[in-house]
C-alpha cells in the first residue's frame, strides 16, 4: 500500500494514476471538503482529514510501504501566509513524526525549486545549491525551504527519505487549474493581451510523477533531485501557444519594472475578486531571474528525461478542451471550465 497526500492536486492525481498503472495499491489522503473529481473512477482507498491533524496523519501512515507527501498550499499571493505555513511546514512535520514513529515506510517528499537560495540572475541551479529560507523569496518558497530543512534533519537522524524539487509544472489532468493551467486557459480564450518579458523552466506533470516513482524504487535515502524540464522565455512560450491554438499573438511584453508596478495593483484586485492571478510581484520576480535548473543528477541516477514542452502544451490544451466538452454535454454548471 502506498499513501499519497495531496492526492487531488495536479501532481497528486497524476501520481496516483501512474502508481495504479504500475500495480501498486494506493491510499489517497484528501482534505475534509476537497472535491474528489480528480480521483473519480480510480481504484483507491480515500481517507479524509487535515494534514495539520497529527493523529489523523499517523493513522493514515500505518501499514504502508511508502508515503508520497505532496499536500501543500501553493500561493503566489501574500494574503495566505498563515495557512501556507500551517500546511506546508506543520503538515510536513506531522508526516515526519509519523514516519519516524512507524519506521516501516520510505518518505518521498515533494518540495519545490523555490526552496533553493537565490543566486545571481542567470545562474544555473543544481542540487549543490543551498536550501535557505532567508535567501529565497515569497511565502511559498520560504515555507518549502523550512520544511525541506526539517526533512533533511530527519534524514540525518536515520529517516528513510528522499526529496524532489520540481520546476513549473504543466500538463493534463489539471482539475483544480494551476497557475500555469490558468495562463493556458486565458490564452485559449483569447484573454491574454499582455505578458511578462521573462523566462522559466517548465516540466510535464507526467514526467514529475514518473520521477517520483523512480525515486521511490531506486534512490537511496538522503538524496535530493531537481526534476526540471525545459527553460523557455515567455515570448517563446506565447509563440508556441499561438502555433498550437492559432489564437491571436500576444504582442505586449512588459519589462520587469513596469510588470512589477502593475502586479502590485492587480494583486489587490485578485485578492478581492478571488480569481486566479496571472502575475503578482512574486511571479514577476521569479520570471525575471532567468535561472536554469539542471536535472543532470536525476537523468544519471534515475534515467529521468523530460518530454518536449510542445507535447506538454498540446496535451494540456487537448485535456482542457475535452473536459469542457464533457461538462457541457452533462449540463454541469462548471461547464464554464474554460471561462474561469
Amino acid at each position: 500500500m502506498i499513501l499519497v497526500t495531496g492526492a487531488t492536486g495536479h501532481i497528486g492525481n497524476v501520481l496516483v494514476r501512474s502508481l495504479l498503472k504500475k500495480g501498486y495499491s494506493v491510499r489517497a489522503m484528501v482534505a475534509p471538503r476537497e472535491d474528489t473529481l480528480p480521483l473519480q473512477n480510480l481504484d483507491v482507498e480515500i481517507v479524509r482529514g487535515d494534514i495539520r491533524d497529527s493523529e489523523f496523519v499517523l493513522n493514515s501512515c500505518r501499514n504502508v510501504e511508502a508515503v508520497f507527501h505532496l499536500a501543500g498550499v501553493i500561493s503566489i499571493l501574500p494574503t495566505k501566509k498563515r495557512l501556507v505555513y500551517e500546511v506546508n511546514v506543520n503538515g510536513t512535520n506531522n508526516v515526519l513524526r509519523a514516519c519516524e514513529r512507524l519506521r516501516t515506510c520510505k518518505l518521498i517528499y515533494t518540495s519545490s525549486i523555490h526552496a533553493f537560495a537565490e543566486p545571481e540572475p542567470g545562474a544555473t541551479l543544481d542540487e549543490s545549491t543551498p536550501i535557505d529560507p532567508t535567501k529565497t523569496s515569497g511565502i511559498y518558497g520560504k515555507s518549502k525551504a523550512i520544511a525541506t530543512l526539517n526533512v533533511l534533519k530527519a534524514i540525518k537522524g536515520g529517516l528513510n527519505a528522499v526529496i524532489c524539487c520540481p520546476t513549473g509544472v504543466i500538463g493534463p489532468y489539471d482539475f483544480r487549474i494551476s497557475e500555469m493551467g490558468n495562463l493556458i486557459l486565458k490564452y485559449i480564450q483569447g484573454k491574454m493581451k499582455i505578458a511578462v518579458d521573462g523566462c522559466f523552466d517548465f516540466v510535464d506533470v507526467r514526467d514529475v510523477a514518473s520521477g517520483l516513482i523512480e525515486m521511490f524504487e531506486k534512490a537511496p535515502p538522503g538524496e535530493l533531485f531537481i526534476l526540471s524540464g525545459h527553460s523557455i522565455t515567455i515570448r517563446q512560450l506565447m509563440k508556441l501557444l499561438h502555433t498550437i491554438t492559432k489564437q491571436q499573438r500576444v504582442k505586449i511584453f512588459l519589462k520587469p519594472v513596469l510588470a512589477y508596478a502593475l502586479s502590485l495593483l492587480t494583486s489587490l484586485y485578485y485578492s478581492l475578486s478571488k480569481k486566479k492571478a496571472l502575475f503578482t510581484p512574486y511571479s514577476v520576480h521569479t520570471l525575471t531571474r532567468y535561472y536554469r535548473y539542471s536535472h543532470r543528477k536525476a537523468s544519471h541516477m534515475l534515467g529521468y528525461e523530460p518530454r518536449p514542452i510542445v507535447e506538454s502544451l498540446k496535451d494540456s490544451i487537448s485535456w482542457f478542451s475535452q473536459q469542457h466538452q464533457m461538462m457541457k454535454s452533462l449540463g454541469k454548471k462548471n461547464a464554464a471550465l474554460l471561462n474561469p
